[in-house]
């Protein structure tokens, strides 16, 4: 089939609204800690709770609705998705946010993997890593202009309209997805069993591993950037959502970079490189971002080597397995957002026990084991011939 880019873009449209869903809730840390009463550490456990459900839910929702057709899937989620931030506006407290969390993060678990198996369906495998880094780039755009956006408006109209505007977004993905995407058949049925199978091959389960640490790393720093930034160069407020637009700028261009890489290279070499030039990158964090021009620098940085690993590594698992590739881009999904779950819990221990400035360094640590991962990954022998095409 041929390359559709105005396809391709209702799906990111759609992944830009589930992902300003997942990550606003960093841009949105001081005014819930204000208006909630509670601490950085529980605020950030609604992060957490978005991304255990949805580290869950994607492959067993994949499973229920394995059967639908893909458009019909993808709008049903969407609209969920819209139902959970609505809830989220309109929630009294804290336990009933946590729960509307949860009910959000059901919508964008079905949504982003079977929105990267469609766009990966409807180009030719040449291409293949830039429409998946298309549709993959609606999550940068979230960190340039949701995350951002949602941390300007909290300080005037708090975090509840936040969480509005993201729901009326949700909807307008669903309205442009109905409306532009053509019907597209459901995969062969597969069983909730067979689903973990294709993690078997040593080769998937090491790109499932990196993507695991890297989302670790990125988001036990990310999370809790307000205080870091504090720590190191003493700005709070307005300054630091105008630093996560340059993040978000590094990484708008580090998604477009990754695609083309893995195209032109393969996966190996690009995601070497960027797990090394993040570890870099993070160590150095707070040497250098002691100044708001300091910290401009390596956010940009930061952003665009940090985006730029999945491309390559969804590039690869479709390559390892292209016909179970929404099988392999499922389960990439739960590990990406089971990173984001385990960095809420990792970076809140990390802040309570040694304080903003100790996360990057250990993020750093993280990102250099993820290097080491992506070799043995390579290295590795195929123990189930049947996955291999």
């Amino acid at each position: 089939m041929t390359f559709a880019p105005p396809r391709t873009s209702v799906l990111a449209l759609g992944t830009f609204a589930v992902g300003t869903s997942g990550y606003v809730v960093a841009g949105l840390l001081p005014a819930l800690t204000g208006e909630l009463g509670v601490s950085e550490t529980a605020a950030a456990q609604l992060v957490t709770a978005f991304a255990i459900a949805y580290a869950v839910g994607s492959p067993l929702f994949a499973a229920v609705t394995g059967r639908w057709e893909r458009r019909t899937l993808l709008v049903a989620a969407l609209v969920v998705t819209a139902i959970g931030n609505a809830l989220a506006a309109l929630a009294p407290g804290y336990v009933t946010l946590l729960l509307a969390r949860i009910v959000t993060a059901i919508g964008a678990a079905v949504f982003t993997p079977a929105a990267s198996a469609v766009a990966a369906e409807l180009t030719t495998p040449e291409r293949r890593g830039r429409a998946v880094a298309l549709v993959f780039g609606g999550l940068t755009v979230a960190t340039i202009l949701g995350v951002p956006l949602g941390s300007v408006l909290s300080q005037s109209v708090g975090y509840q309209a936040v969480f509005a505007l993201v729901a009326a977004f949700a909807l307008l993905g669903a309205f442009a997805v109905r409306l532009v995407l053509p019907p597209v058949p459901a995969p062969p049925p597969v069983r909730l069993a067979e689903r973990f199978t294709v993690a078997k091959d040593p080769r998937v389960l090491a790109m499932l591993g990196a993507t695991v640490l890297g989302c670790l790393a990125a988001f036990s720093v990310y999370t809790f950037i307000s205080p870091v930034l504090s720590a190191t160069a003493g700005v709070h407020g307005t300054t630091v959502s105008l630093l996560l637009f340059v993040y978000g700028a590094g990484g708008a261009l580090g998604n477009v970079l990754g695609g083309r890489a893995a195209d032109r290279w393969g996966a190996k070499g690009p995601l070497l490189v960027v797990f090394g030039g993040i570890t870099v990158v993070l160590a150095l964090l707070p040497l250098v971002a002691t100044t708001v021009a300091g910290a401009a620098v390596v956010l940009f940085l930061w952003g665009l080597a940090t985006w730029s690993v999945n491309p390559p590594i969804q590039h690869r698992l479709i390559e390892l397995s292209r016909q179970n590739a929404g099988l392999v881009l499922s389960l990439n999904a739960s590990a990406i957002y089971l990173g984001v779950g385990l960095s809420g819990l990792v970076g809140g221990a990390v802040l309570s026990g040694g304080g903003p400035l100790l996360l990057p360094e250990i993020a750093a640590a993280l990102t250099a084991l993820g290097a080491v991962v992506v070799v043995a990954g390579w290295r590795s022998r195929v123990r189930r011939p049947a996955l291999a095409e």
